[in-house]
């Protein structure tokens, strides 16, 4: 088949280099590319060669598979696709503030954003935690973790747009949020204590195990395993659940279905659910 495209291009790209992409970003980081997505492989990958100074893609993936290093990371980075806002599937931030105050007894708690972005879900589930137990020092701590290093740099400096706040409450954005003046008008920043309850780290789901404690409370996962295929969405929930107790919440994306999976999780709520009895977690 021809690209029809390559005349318009500045580096070949043609099916077998789509091919060996896909090969290479479902082994490292679980993500299955539909060939839809060629065009966008191609814009994301194409900034990488002009970098690094390379004259095809070719080059590019043989290079990455014979010496990648530091280039493996911004390989997944480039093909790593992070859209997020604050309070995104509202309905599930009703549910967390519910279940924090109904825990309160067996606090401190523990949070885990499973695919946190650029830090909009773990602040989310941060100012929750203030707002179910009107202080901004609850008894909470999150983990929030991501395979992208560059989105897990912005969520850590918590700096964002003004406009990413415009939807919430006045008097929770005078709360919550430093706006910015002078060189960073434009700009807004979350308070100090909502940063101190959140540790940020990279952790790629793909992973045999996951170092990061538990059992959690609640464990947010959402809108990551529409890019896997189903296999490995199922070893990913195996591992999910050996950081859940039979209470922990696992709150999913509306997209996501696991019913293949209902020996490993199963529903009890819009878009939640517990390890299932019949797993033996």
């Amino acid at each position: 088949m021809i690209d029809m495209d390559s005349n318009e291009r500045d580096f070949e790209f043609n099916d077998r280099d789509f091919r060996r992409v896909c090969e290479l970003i479902h082994a490292r980081a679980g993500i299955a590319l539909a060939p839809a997505k060629r065009d966008m492989v191609y814009g994301r990958l194409s900034r990488r060669l002009r970098n690094l100074g390379l004259r095809s893609f070719k080059d590019y993936l043989d290079q990455l598979e014979q010496h990648g290093g530091e280039e493996w990371q911004a390989f997944t980075n480039a093909l790593t696709t992070n859209l997020t806002s604050f309070f995104r599937e509202p309905h599930h931030f009703d549910k967390l503030r519910e279940e924090l105050q109904a825990r309160a007894p067996r606090a401190p708690l523990k949070l885990w954003s499973c695919a946190a972005s650029t830090g909009e879900e773990p602040y989310s589930m941060a100012i929750t935690a203030c707002e179910a137990f009107s202080s901004m020092t609850p008894p909470v701590r999150i983990i929030a973790t991501d395979v992208d290093t560059q989105v897990l740099a912005t969520a850590s400096q918590g700096v964002y747009a003004i406009d990413r706040i415009a939807g919430l409450d006045p008097a929770m954005k005078r709360r919550y949020f430093q706006r910015g003046s002078g060189p960073n008008e434009g700009k807004c920043r979350v308070v100090p204590a909502l940063r101190a309850l959140i540790e940020f780290r990279p952790l790629n789901l793909l992973a045999n195990r996951y170092d990061v404690g538990g059992p959690f409370d609640a464990l947010f996962c959402r809108n990551v395993m529409i890019y896997f295929d189903k296999p490995t969405q199922r070893g990913i929930l195996s591992r999910l659940v050996q950081h859940m107790d039979d209470d922990s919440l696992l709150y999913t994306g509306h997209s996501e279905n696991y019913l293949h999976a209902a020996d490993v999780i199963q529903p009890c709520g819009r878009t939640l659910y517990r390890r299932s009895r019949r797993n033996g977690a």
